[in-house]
């Protein structure tokens, strides 16, 4: 996980690159403990959402921040669907656009990716890779009948009314 000064700015799935550095705890700066410790709570089942400042890269599009805003309005333990996220943000016909957005989500989990089915209910993609989204999902309350693309999530998906 990455933070700035700002706020949380990136987190990563996988392995640290060779030659990381970890400070210890005592010296991270706050927001990285709180994020952290809230990143924690999410994965014992003990919060629903997050209380934490986002700082997204100067490269994140106007476009892609309309999307971040929308996936942060699903609640916890539903899903929608890409095209609905399109309709949602007033571009019904960038369904496809709303998927890629998805995909350079750079604080997933946070900025709940993971809730985004294809309309038919299948998983598609995940950027941490299609077993972590089924684990997050399987955490939130979600049935989910395997880990392929093709994968449904059950009940289908929920259209929501924001």
């Amino acid at each position: 996980m990455w933070v700035s000064p700002s706020g949380v700015r990136r987190i990563e799935f996988g392995a640290l690159p060779r030659g990381h550095r970890e400070d210890p705890r005592e010296q991270w700066p706050p927001l990285l403990t709180d994020a952290v410790r809230q990143l924690d709570e999410y994965f014992a089942k003990g919060r629903r959402t997050f209380e934490l400042r986002l700082d997204f890269p100067d490269s994140v599009s106007e476009f892609q921040r309309e999307v971040y805003d929308r996936l942060l309005a699903i609640p916890y333990g539903q899903v929608v669907s890409y095209g609905r996220v399109a309709r949602d943000i007033g571009k019904p016909d960038m369904a496809r656009a709303v998927g890629q957005a998805v995909g350079s989500n750079p604080i997933p989990i946070v900025v709940p990716c993971h809730r985004v089915v294809a309309s038919d209910g299948s998983l598609t993609g995940f950027g941490g890779g299609l077993p972590a989204k089924v684990a997050l999902l399987k955490l939130e309350g979600i049935d989910v009948d395997g880990v392929k693309p093709t994968s449904k999530v059950h009940p289908e998906v929920i259209p929501l009314d924001l």
